[in-house]
């Protein structure tokens, strides 16, 4: 059998090492063979690639060191950063990272709007692109055009550095291979770039493929402005979903939620009831904490696709915070027939049991959500078993739950208030203090450390300590009218004075 035959029967199949490995022993024979260096460079790309949509992510520098903020204070309703909670009962607790809690976990979920300080930011685990391996210069035995061919036996496959990138941007069945193994396998995003512009020439700029891949390498960039305008000129050659879902998420990027909504629908007008642009609309609502509107879309999804698991997550999470556990119950039931299996699933069926009074089954699914949850899902789970026992008025066992809770993971917020709680009714109030202080300083995105510590502090006399953590509270939700009651009397108090 031709070997060329059988590394293409191999890619197709999606064995992908097998093919590489063919492809390299055709080029140990012949170094120059085109074909089969194209094949092999898919290859190889195929196997880190993925889908760079959805796997988007801010760094540290795209939210503490973005040049391109231009207003502090954003209208209401007009900025992901300034997105205020939804009023009771509609209010959702919040995550780690600050944003309310999600019926799916996603790339944009956990990152941004609640760090709050750099120092906060770096305290979470964040991932980054590998750095491109630094290679270097050789004696050069062979034409410099030719040389980059070359597969060396203890080097790189493409020696990028060598490349003439105007020469292969000019064939047109090599560029485009070559662009997607220079981003995803040696994110180089700048060669990258430089081969798209090339390309772009090449094609008299008429090709709507290469003005994306100049969009990607830009936003890559941080030069979001320029990535903008690429991406709205591929539209003019040629509407695509993957242009509207890029564009969308650079609107996102920006903090422009309203134009990400304007091209989102828009591109409905072009692919009617296309899922994906029905999803995101659906995750900037979200965002938006318009959760009505979010749900909605949702709804739409799951009349074109039964099954999505985002939609149907997402759905059941809206009925349990709107008092409704019997209907979440059911939808979080569906997602167990359609063969999900993860310590949050167990997790909150177990929650939604415990509110519709099916305690039956409360302790069965807390084991399943605890014998498969790692990290700081083990937290998660240990504090909500310490929420059922408080309920039931086990307080010595909540009390447990919750120091394991904070073994698992030191520094979660809401285990360190509701510790704090339990603590100040035995009657240790400097012990209370300390662990509201705490909660404070590790989620700062909780308005409860703030106004319970302001109680607390009220009772003992400081009342300036109180004034100070009450106006804090509010700052995190303007519209707790706890919160507002305490800082009147307060206010009042100090006026009399």
């Amino acid at each position: 059998m031709d070997q060329f035959y059988l590394a293409m029967n191999m890619f197709r199949r999606r064995k992908f090492d097998k093919c590489a490995d063919i492809c390299t022993q055709l080029l140990e024979k012949n170094p120059y063979d085109q074909a089969v260096w194209t094949l092999k460079m898919r290859s190889l790309t195929a196997q880190v690639m993925v889908d760079d949509i959805e796997a988007d992510e801010d760094g540290i520098a795209d939210e503490f060191l973005d040049t391109e903020m231009i207003a502090q204070a954003a209208r209401p309703g007009t900025s992901l950063r300034t997105a205020a909670p939804t009023a009771a009962p509609g209010l959702r607790p919040r995550a780690n990272t600050g944003r309310a809690v999600s019926g799916m976990v996603r790339p944009r979920t956990q990152t941004g709007c609640g760090a709050g300080s750099l120092e906060a930011a770096l305290r979470t685990p964040r991932s980054a692109l590998s750095a491109r391996p630094i290679t270097s210069f050789t004696a050069r035995s062979v034409r410099l055009g030719t040389a980059s061919m070359i597969t060396q036996p203890d080097g790189p496959f493409i020696q990028v550095s060598r490349l003439n990138l105007a020469k292969y941007a000019a064939i047109p069945g090599v560029a485009k291979p070559l662009f997607q193994y220079i981003f995803y396998h040696e994110n180089d995003v700048r060669n990258a770039l430089d081969l798209a512009v090339e390309a772009t020439k090449a094609s008299q700029y008429k090709d709507w493929w290469w003005k994306v891949a100049i969009g990607k390498c830009y936003s890559m960039l941080g030069i979001n402005r320029d990535a903008e305008q690429q991406l709205r000129s591929a539209l003019k050659h040629a509407p695509n979903i993957e242009t509207y879902l890029r564009l969308s998420a650079l609107y996102s990027k920006l903090d422009q939620p309203l134009n990400s909504l304007e091209i989102c629908t828009s591109a409905l007008q072009v692919f009617p009831n296309e899922v994906t642009l029905l999803t995101e609309i659906a995750r900037v609502f979200e965002a938006l904490n318009n959760i009505p509107a979010s749900v909605k879309y949702y709804r739409d999804i799951l009349q074109e696709e039964a099954t999505n698991v985002e939609a149907i997550a997402c759905i059941a999470v809206n009925y349990f915070y709107s008092d409704q556990p019997e209907v979440a119950l059911r939808f979080y039931r569906r997602l167990l027939q359609m063969g999900l299996y993860n310590a949050e699933l167990f997790n909150n069926i177990a929650l939604c049991c415990y509110y519709a009074q099916h305690y039956d089954m409360i302790v069965t699914c807390f084991e399943r959500a605890l014998s498969l949850a790692m990290g700081e899902t083990v937290a998660d789970v240990w504090f909500n078993i310490a929420h059922v026992a408080i309920g039931v008025g086990d307080l010595k066992m909540a009390t447990q739950c919750l120091r394991l809770s904070l073994a698992a993971d030191p520094n979660h917020g809401a285990a360190y208030n509701n510790l704090a709680v339990l603590v100040h009714r035995k009657g240790e109030v400097q012990q209370a203090l300390s662990y509201f202080q705490t909660a404070q300083a590790v989620s700062s995105y909780l308005f409860e450390p703030f106004y319970n510590y302001a109680l607390v502090s009220k009772k003992v006399g400081d009342l300036q300590s109180s004034y100070s953590a009450v106006q804090k509270s509010l700052k995190v939700y303007p519209n707790h009218v706890q919160s507002q009651e305490l800082l009147s009397s307060l206010r009042k108090y100090f006026e009399n004075i």
